[in-house]
């Protein structure tokens, strides 16, 4: 089983904060986790226009029902470092915008790989840094293969929220963190927006 998590900035990475009164309803990391990741498979399986491959479809069943529970701020804050810092309000309200949309379509791609398959998921929550830090190691088991996916999840006041993703071995936040240095150093702030904007209006049409 393949799952393109890392596919789109290297060229653009991986998989992915609203309505957090769905979220609260679970109060442990690992339930959290297991409601994000199966209430989507689940409906992208049911449904017949998601199950036929319909990526916008897919991406709006991630909208709706993954990102509740992640806090893809925080994710952008962290992937963007000291630049996020020196970036106006708005700045930051359109690096956070143009990333979660960047993130969510690319986690729809890696789901609509599951939309026929029998999948089986396992989760094992592990200690992190903190009370307020952990990660949930999930297993994926799909068509006799299985991959491990590992979420990290922070603790606020809103409850838990998914904000990195841990795919083909290397965390979403470091990759792009380093790729974002890179664009921050050449072109500024300005330019790392322009770049996920033109990066998004490509996937967009594609």
């Amino acid at each position: 089983m393949k799952i393109y998590g890392y596919a789109a900035l290297i060229p653009l990475a991986a998989v992915l904060a609203a309505a957090p009164a769905v979220a609260q309803t679970q109060s442990t990391p690992d339930a959290l986790v297991r409601a994000a990741v199966e209430n989507v498979v689940t409906t992208i399986q049911s449904d017949p226009g998601t199950r036929s491959g319909d990526m916008a479809r897919i991406t709006a069943v991630v909208e709706k029902q993954f990102l509740p529970y992640t806090d893809f701020r925080y994710t952008t804050k962290l992937a963007v470092g000291k630049a996020w810092t020196d970036a106006t309000p708005e700045q930051q309200q359109q690096l956070f915008q143009q990333f979660q949309a960047l993130l969510v379509r690319t986690y729809a791609l890696s789901l609509s790989q599951l939309r026929e398959q029998n999948v089986k998921f396992s989760y094992k929550p592990m200690g992190k840094g903190s009370a307020n830090d952990m990660v949930v190691q999930t297993k994926v088991f799909a068509n006799g293969e299985d991959m491990l996916i590992d979420y990290r999840l922070t603790r606020s006041t809103n409850g838990w929220r998914i904000y990195d993703i841990n795919m083909m071995g290397a965390w979403l936040i470091e990759v792009y963190r380093r790729q974002f240095n890179d664009i921050v150093a050449r072109d500024g702030v300005a330019g790392l927006i322009k770049y996920l904007e033109r990066h998004n209006a490509r996937a967009a049409a594609a």
